[in-house]
């Protein structure tokens, strides 16, 4: 028969790093903020920070374990070892950090805290309100786990390691097949909508400007002469449900648990009917725009604009969503944050647009339509195999350190 004891018998929870109090001011340490923390190689430890006994960051030491304490983060698995260049390091305060002891593999308890039954348990004991859900430091402490030697959680380990680096690696290589996926639709797009491809210009390519080398016949135009800002808000009838900006698909339910929520008044959202335009303008340089065919709200930051009689929408759509335009709105937004750079109202209505004659826009947007659906397919088949394999790559776990299936 098979017994667990709690994980304190194994590690320390969220323990003092005494080594930061010998610390001098300016030791530039590893830091690894909440969208660094993924296991495998999307793990990032590259940032840094010089230390200051002001700092409020969770510390830790080289070897432990960082687990994502807040909701969807912690419910995603994404606990990991942290195998960092320095010696010591800050986290996010959304982490706890667990210490193995001298009896205990590390490996094993992270491997345990990516079980299903860690997961399951932990959102039954998420304390807090709203998607500011958190899991305790005592619930991390009273979990119980597989009760073996250290012997045989190496030799769980071990064989973890080796299975799931195989399913990791497959997963690798389909996210590097969706990668080229989404170019390759890209330069498709691009080339059509910005008149690249079977139309000729005797205007030099000129990377500044997303009008430059368009077809002769096609006139010019710029984005505040034909987009009209929408002010319409949800008051206190929303004409329906959230919507969200896609960077891969445009303007779509809001059905994630990990992106943009609602609060609870959403009376000062802004509300977006089909054919508008809508945009994230803090990702307009991530491709944060796109013409809805829904009626529903967006966030009151976002911006919803009607477009004239000139345009198809879905030229539009396909045309602002180019990796010309892509390239222009990262040049032209501004920003200290490199994943928070906003394009201004004044700079969009300068931007240059193409206006094709409408038949060619009616006919771009129908070739488009068609490739881009061909993409989707197969983009979304290469989801559900990855889904699959993460949903594999659990069981597994969950099978080895629960002790249901043995290993050697």
């Amino acid at each position: 028969m098979k017994s667990f004891a709690p994980v304190w018998k194994f590690a320390e929870v969220n323990p003092v790093t005494a080594d930061f109090k010998s610390m001098a001011d300016g030791t530039v340490v590893t830091f690894m903020p909440l969208e660094a923390i993924w296991p495998g190689a999307k793990c990032d430890y590259s940032r840094t920070l010089p230390w200051s006994s002001k700092l409020s960051y969770t510390q830790f030491r080289r070897g432990d374990i960082l687990v994502p304490k807040i909701t969807p983060t912690f419910e995603a698995g994404r606990t990991i070892i942290a195998d960092i260049p320095s010696t010591c390091g800050l986290a996010s305060t959304e982490v706890h950090v667990v210490r193995a002891n001298d009896e205990t593999d590390p490996r094993f308890l992270q491997y345990s805290f990516q079980s299903q039954p860690f997961l399951n348990e932990g959102a039954h004991s998420l304390q807090g309100v709203g998607n500011l859900r958190r899991i305790t430091p005592r619930f991390v402490q009273e979990y119980k786990v597989l009760d073996v030697s250290r012997d045989v959680q190496t030799i769980i380990s071990k064989y973890l390691d080796r299975e799931t680096g195989e399913i990791e690696e497959t997963i690798s290589r389909l996210d590097d097949l969706a990668s080229v996926l989404r170019h390759r639709d890209a330069v498709v797009r691009t080339g059509m909508v910005c008149g690249l491809l079977g139309g000729h210009s005797n205007a030099p390519l000129d990377a500044h400007s997303p009008t430059s080398s368009i077809p002769d016949h096609w006139e010019r135009t710029k984005f505040g002469y034909d987009f009209f800002e929408s002010t319409e808000r949800n008051g206190d009838d929303p004409p329906g449900p959230l919507l969200s900006i896609s960077e891969y698909r445009g303007v779509e339910l809001n059905t994630r648990t990990d992106g943009q929520q609602a609060s609870l008044d959403v009376s000062k959202y802004r509300v977006v009917r089909p054919g508008q335009l809508a945009a994230n303008m803090m990702w307009l340089n991530h491709g944060g725009l796109g013409v809805s065919s829904l009626t529903g709200y967006i966030s009151p930051d976002y911006k919803a604009f009607w477009i004239s009689k000139r345009f198809e929408p879905r030229y539009v759509h396909h045309l602002f969503r180019s990796s010309r335009y892509i390239d222009y709105f990262a040049a032209i937004a501004t920003g200290v944050r490199p994943n928070a750079q906003r394009v201004t109202k004044t700079v969009l209505d300068a931007t240059p647009v193409p206006l094709p004659p409408l038949n060619e826009q009616i006919r771009i947007a129908d070739e488009l339509d068609a490739a881009t659906a061909k993409t989707d397919a197969m983009l979304a088949k290469v989801a559900e195999l990855k889904e699959l394999l993460i949903e594999r790559r659990t069981a597994l776990i969950t099978d080895v350190v629960t002790g249901r299936k043995e290993v050697v």
